[in-house]
């Protein structure tokens, strides 16, 4: 009889789903408050910023690049997580976020503020990651839903409070909103001090099929987490039309810097409500019945900001809009939280991280021709009606009864 295995006490909490205190928790959602909308705090700075280096398009990047790389950064953080452990990968990009998110109020020319955006995107992809794998490792069942509507409420509180700050803050010059990148440094602080260690939960073998861990997943799971990357990304590709061609579209409408902050945050203030009513719904709808739903208040919050002829249209379509993308998430993460294997789940949540950052950086692009044929407001309405027709044609498809279930 071989001696009983030591316990490493790194992976107790990743292994068994026990959350650890309050502090811990408080510390996590705090990172998750400066993740989605990292990219777009400077978004009220962009006709500034275009002014000042004279090119609308290479500006526009500053936003965009710093999505991509966190789409290309997240997989590796998510190999990182399952290897030594969500803690340190988070703590290693808050310090990241910090450092090269304030670089903007230094450099001097285009290119370098480009690659200082590029290096946030590595920061923000891994606390991203981080967040959603140690949600998912401390909850099970119910409150591993209301868990992650709380960090996607969390990610749209730091939208609500920080884009107007960043709003008014640009209306004194286009460099000051990166200082508020600044506020990483003592959320990482908190995350040294409250978060306990641990490292990756090995993979469990699956009963009945003689022993094979769970890390592999089976060809049908394989094309449903696939899915739901796919879906991500197009939800967002939609929705990130709000900070890349929002302050246009308003300041068409003679809106200034600090209106654009408080019209963007409207988006993410009801894509907070959604998501703190994300695990009430989910005990009355199914996770297809959500998806639905909030594609088509996604796509009618559109068609509403596209028409609109006055600041306060914009506003109320946005937070028709928000509502959707509040629910969406958080929707996501949960299905592939039960879809992942313990030992593979920071791999599996970082595809969803780069589904939607990659959501974000395509989205002005493949605007761009519509933009320069329809204008910004057309483009809303193009992007409203392709997602309420999506919607409503799948609806049918994917809501009707199944024998046998």
């Amino acid at each position: 009889m071989t001696a009983p295995t030591q316990r490493d006490p790194r992976r107790t909490s990743a292994r068994a789903g026990v959350a650890p205190g309050r502090p811990a928790r408080a510390a996590v959602l705090a990172a998750a408050a400066l993740t989605i909308m990292a990219p777009a705090l400077i978004a009220p700075s962009l006709p500034a910023m275009a002014d000042h280096f004279g090119d609308d398009t290479l500006v526009r990047l500053a936003l965009t690049v710093t999505s991509l790389a966190i789409a290309a950064g997240a997989p590796l953080a998510g190999v990182l997580a399952d290897r030594f452990g969500r803690r340190p990968v988070l703590v290693g990009g808050l310090g990241v976020t910090a450092g090269t998110g304030t670089a903007g109020l230094l450099v001097g020319d285009l290119g370098a503020l480009l690659s200082t955006r590029a290096v946030l995107g590595l920061g923000v992809g891994a606390v991203t990651t981080a967040v959603g794998a140690l949600l998912t490792d401390w909850f099970r069942g119910p409150r591993r839903a209301a868990y992650l509507g709380y960090q996607q409420a969390a990610a749209s509180l730091g939208g609500v409070l920080l884009l107007p700050l960043a709003g008014l803050l640009a209306g004194t010059g286009w460099r000051a909103p990166f200082w508020l990148h600044a506020l990483a440094a003592p959320v990482a602080a908190l995350v040294l001090v409250a978060v306990p260690r641990t490292g990756s939960a090995p993979a469990r073998p699956v009963p009945g099929d003689g022993g094979r861990p769970s890390g592999g997943p089976r060809p049908r799971t394989a094309g449903r987490v696939l899915g739901l990357y796919l879906l991500a990304l197009a939800a967002t590709a939609v929705f990130y039309l709000a900070p890349t061609q929002l302050p246009f579209l308003l300041g068409d409408l003679g809106a200034g810097p600090g209106v654009v902050g408080v019209a963007i945050a409207g988006s993410t203030l009801s894509s907070l409500i959604g998501s703190l009513a994300f695990p009430a719904v989910r005990r009355r709808l199914t996770p297809t019945a959500i998806t639905i739903t909030a594609l088509l208040l996604l796509g009618v919050g559109w068609l509403v900001v596209g028409r609109a002829t006055g600041i306060a249209p914009v506003v109320a379509g946005l937070l028709v809009g928000g509502l959707g993308v509040g629910l969406t998430v958080p929707n996501l993460n949960l299905r592939l939280g039960d879809l992942a294997a313990d030992g593979r789940r920071g791999r599996v949540l970082a595809g969803l991280v780069t589904g939607i950052f990659l959501g974000q950086f395509l989205s002005p692009l493949a605007a761009g021709p519509l933009v320069a044929l329809l204008g910004p407001g057309g483009t809303f309405v193009a992007a409203g009606l392709a997602t309420t027709a999506g919607a409503l044609v799948a609806a049918p498809v994917l809501l009707r009864p199944r024998r046998g279930r």
